[in-house]
């Protein structure tokens, strides 16, 4: 699988999207440092809000295969400006997170990534799983196989747990109930 680093301001869902690639539960945890996992690069988005900090990302996203510049479904305005990716030596895709919530505007997210550049763009939502299989088969190297090759009612099966876990309260997010 290609290595991608995710770049975002803080509460777009970074490290969400990092859980639910990886399988894990879902849980908030505010990422203090850049997190370089297997096939994934976390960064706090604290790091991209900072002139300064946005180095540090820079130099990690050599590192990578593909950047995935993301935004919020629910973010009034863009940290990203026009044509940004361009600047990039690496692929760059653009990814649409919390596409789930309430009053979200997916829309809106995806014009301020294709005014950044962004030629493909994912929609993703950590919490059903909705895009992910997307993403995957996006980052997919030739001869990886994934879990849901053989069982075409993986998902299926997957958002039912996790609307089970929804019910039980097991993500503690108060939004969903």
């Amino acid at each position: 699988m290609k290595k991608i680093i995710f770049c975002g301001r803080v509460g777009c869902g970074k490290t969400t999207l990092t859980q639910a690639l990886k399988g894990e539960n879902l849980s908030y945890h505010k990422t203090q440092y850049i997190n370089h996992y297997d096939m994934i690069i976390d960064t706090p988005g604290e790091y991209s809000e900072n002139k300064k900090m946005v180095r540090a990302v820079l130099l990690y996203s050599f590192e990578a295969d593909v950047v995935g510049l993301m935004a919020s479904s629910m973010e009034e305005y863009t940290l990203y400006p026009p044509n940004i990716v361009y600047l990039a030596t690496r692929p760059v895709i653009g990814i649409v997170t919390q596409i789930d919530r309430p009053n979200c505007r997916p829309d809106w997210a995806e014009l301020y990534l294709r005014l950044a550049g962004c030629k493909k763009i994912f929609w993703i939502s950590s919490v059903t799983g909705e895009g992910i299989p997307d993403l995957m088969d996006y980052l997919r190297d030739p001869g990886d196989e994934f879990p849901w090759d053989n069982d075409p009612e993986f998902w299926a099966k997957r958002q039912k747990d996790k609307e089970r876990e929804v019910q039980l309260g097991r993500f503690g997010f108060d939004r969903l109930k």
